[in-house]
């Protein structure tokens, strides 16, 4: 019968002494007071940490300290999903090669992303090439672990925004909204270039001058040039959505709008749409009557044709 396996204990009581010397005693000095120093070699390279020797030649360092960071590169890492009782933090973390800015070599210690379960798969933020500092703990001792951990730097905030306004429309907007709110579609036609501008303005924006013929136009279009965007909006019905300009038929400018009924990576040039009014009973004075505009069963319109819309 195999013998059961025995638990064994191997520990310095009190913990190992030893001298670290004037080099590494320096890094480990600075890191007490919460900064960061290499030192130089010969040939101009900065390690961190700092060595006595060059670990390419084996010459010794000439002696010059260079503080460096606090931010550097992440330059690999290991993702660590169940951390283990002798792993500095108890939530699922990175073990990372951080070059510190100023350094030519990196230092391996723990990232911290945030909190996470345990087993959880790594953030799709964590990558080669993130930017980092160093936490400091509040009581150093003049060890490694004088750095409780590297942390992202911040890169990107939410802020709440809103604002609330009142727009006066003037009689040109009025009296589109004025069709819009009984389901007709108007534009102004220019006395010059003879182009019908919809949304109406009351000028034209081409020849600069005042325009007050009306044009009732139709509500097909084709879309001129598009943008897929994949961040939530209110108006559209799923993300990600298409936001298109669409030149009416006899239309001279096009006009922003949604597009949808398609999905957003089958969006083109040239694609004839119409819109989707909202039921009648919802109309009021506002472009909102028009939910979005879907495409139609025509032939793609050739990109010469609107080649000059784009």
């Amino acid at each position: 019968m195999p013998s059961e396996a025995q638990s064994h204990v191997l520990e310095f009581p009190g913990g190992y002494t030893r001298s670290v010397g004037p080099v590494i005693g320096r890094f480990l000095s600075e890191l007490r007071d919460g900064r960061l120093v290499g030192v130089r070699t010969a040939g101009g390279r900065v390690l961190v940490p700092p060595s006595e020797y060059d670990p390419a030649n084996g010459e010794p360092v000439t002696g010059e300290f260079v503080e460096v960071g606090p931010i550097g590169t992440v330059q690999t890492w290991s993702w660590v999903p169940r951390p283990l009782k002798s792993h500095p933090l108890d939530r699922p973390f990175a073990w990372a090669l951080i070059r510190p800015d100023g350094a030519d070599t990196a230092l391996l210690h723990a990232l911290d992303l945030g909190v996470f379960d345990e087993g959880a798969d790594p953030p799709r933020f964590l990558k080669t090439g993130m930017r980092v500092r160093p936490k400091y703990r509040v009581e150093r001792t003049g060890a490694i672990g004088d750095i409780e951990c590297f942390v992202p730097e911040v890169t990107m905030i939410n802020a709440p925004t809103r604002l609330e306004y009142r727009l006066q429309g003037g009689r040109a907007l009025d009296r589109f909204l004025e069709g819009i709110s009984e389901g007709r579609i108007l534009g102004h036609r220019c006395g010059v270039c003879g182009e019908v501008i919809v949304p109406m303005k009351g000028l034209c924006p081409r020849d600069g001058v005042p325009t007050s013929e009306e044009v009732e136009l139709p509500d097909t279009g084709t879309v001129t040039t598009f943008a897929v965007n994949n961040l939530p909006d209110p108006r559209a019905p799923e993300v990600p959505f298409v936001s298109a300009y669409i030149l009416l038929d006899g239309a001279g400018l096009p006009m922003l709008a949604l597009v949808a009924g398609i999905p957003a990576d089958q969006v083109r040039m040239g694609m004839r749409v119409k819109a989707v009014w909202r039921p009648e009973n919802e109309w009021g004075r506002t472009m909102a009557n028009i939910r979005w505009f879907a495409p139609i069963e025509e032939p793609d319109v050739p990109f010469d044709a609107i080649k000059d819309y784009v």
